[in-house]
């Protein structure tokens, strides 16, 4: 049987921590001049995927 290989777009968006998933903040690339500061700054904090959606990342990372 052949080797089952993993979503390679979500390889590239999610990094698997000790107990977390990171993932990539959403509306930070462009059109920041008109975003408040306090927006863009909460922007650059880690975030991490809903328990909600563990299992189906999971499963796009180790197949």
């Amino acid at each position: 049987m052949p080797k089952m290989k993993s979503v390679r777009g979500a390889s590239k968006r999610f990094k698997v921590g000790k107990n977390k998933i990171k993932r990539g903040s959403a509306f930070r690339s462009h059109i920041l001049t008109k975003k408040s500061p306090k927006r863009k700054r909460s922007a650059r904090q880690e975030h991490f995927v809903h328990k909600a959606d563990e299992k189906a990342v999971r499963g796009m990372l180790y197949k």
